[in-house]
């Protein structure tokens, strides 16, 4: 009986041509529209997020502030959070900790880093540079290093070091030759650079200074300890909700890349709400597109609907003919649709492009997109009918033939 109403449902769309193709066309359209917006926006934030944490660690633990107890007459004890001192706060206990986060199935990656300020020393040059102690497998499994170096390798061995182009631009640097490094506690060591990195930030790449852990813990005068613990998680989005836990399993301070970039998040959060609205509203469109067209066959079949009624055509055979034809709208809108959206991302990739020729970022053309857009464009062609099917399920077949 299914095979029945399948015919009949083709024959009905074949004999609409002009209104089956219009229709067609309509529903290619808007599925094109989404494809290309979902993959232009999804490409842009893709591009935007792995740029921003190019450079910095899905999650940093730091020693939390301290906390001051003061008793005023009686049992009352008020708390009092004591500013950051301007000096380095090792963390307490951090080999522990750092054992333990390694465990967690959320984390992915864990590299111990000490941080402190320094001078830069290169005859009369001086400049004030970060010193970043690291271990530099475990630290490349957090930020890869080797995909940003320029000149010479990722080696940090005793007294050696890693620094940004403009800083070796502004020192007059090159691999293999010597840097002196001042404290102000007028801690004094020289290094031998074996790596030029370039990160794209200014900032960073004048001032960022890489030793290995030892040498930084000997320069800075904090022997075996460090100032923080960066991490890596599996979920990249659940950044903030695994700092929290953390937070609150662990005697120290977590901050996610999302709490330290809020500006970041609001615009992918406006972005995303955005083009959500429009794939919404194109949806609605093409729902509104298909039944109108069905509405009116509908009209225009009344006597062919009347007549079968009468020979035995149930009012459920009905409705699937009608619902069949919805289905098959969406589909082939879909299919179309996507082709479309696919073309107007090679058009875009061809023609949009930066003043050094190369795309401006990298669209996410995926599988995915394509699968999830033709499963919704098909049911909104089936729920698009359902109003339309209902009213030639329930056409008189008397009435029908009559006024058909």
């Amino acid at each position: 009986m299914v095979w029945f109403e399948w015919q009949l449902a083709t024959r009905f769309l074949k004999e609409g041509k002009t209104q089956t193709l219009l229709i067609a066309s309509g529903i290619a359209l808007g599925v094109a529209v989404i494809v290309f917006i979902t993959t232009l926006v999804t490409g842009l934030q893709r591009t935007i997020i792995d740029r921003t944490l190019g450079t910095q660690a899905h999650i940093v633990l730091t020693e939390p502030d301290k906390e001051l107890l003061a008793s005023v007459k009686g049992e009352q004890v008020f708390r009092q959070t004591q500013p950051r001192p301007q000096r380095i706060e090792p963390i307490l206990n951090w080999q522990l900790i750092e054992q333990k986060i390694q465990t967690d199935p959320k984390i992915k990656a864990v590299s111990p880093v000490l941080s402190g300020a320094a001078f830069a020393l290169r005859g009369q040059a001086d400049k004030s540079v970060a010193i970043l102690g690291i271990q530099p497998e475990a630290y490349n499994r957090i930020i890869p290093l080797k995909d940003y170096l320029k000149q010479g390798q990722l080696q940090l061995n005793s007294n050696e070091a890693m620094i940004g182009t403009r800083l070796a631009d502004d020192l007059g640097i090159r691999v293999g030759d010597n840097l002196n490094l001042l404290t102000a506690n007028n801690r004094q060591i020289s290094v031998r650079i074996t790596g030029i990195f370039e990160f794209g930030i200014k900032d960073l790449d004048r001032r960022w200074v890489y030793l290995s852990l030892r040498s930084a813990q000997n320069l800075l005068d904090l022997q075996g300890q460090i100032t923080g613990i960066d991490l890596q998680v599996y979920s990249l989005f659940d950044a903030e909700k695994i700092a929290q836990q953390l937070q609150q399993q662990y005697p120290i301070k977590a901050e996610s890349w999302m709490s330290s970039n809020q500006q970041l998040m609001t615009a992918l959060r406006s972005q995303t709400a955005s083009t959500t609205l429009i794939r919404f509203f194109v949806l609605i469109s093409v729902a509104f597109g298909i039944a109108s067209v069905l509405a009116i066959a509908v009209v225009q079949k009344q006597k062919e609907i009347g007549i079968l009624r009468a020979m035995g055509l149930s009012q459920r055979s009905v409705l699937v003919v009608f619902l069949i034809q919805g289905g098959l709208l969406g589909f082939i809108g879909s299919i179309l649709g996507s082709l479309a959206g696919m073309g107007l991302v090679k058009i875009f990739t061809l023609f949009v492009k930066s003043a050094t020729g190369e795309p401006l970022f990298q669209l996410a053309l995926t599988q995915e997109v394509f699968v999830t857009t033709m499963l919704v464009a098909t049911l909104t062609g089936l729920i698009s009918a359902a109003m339309p099917a209902l009213r030639a399920a329930k056409l008189d077949p008397v009435q029908a033939i009559r006024y058909g």
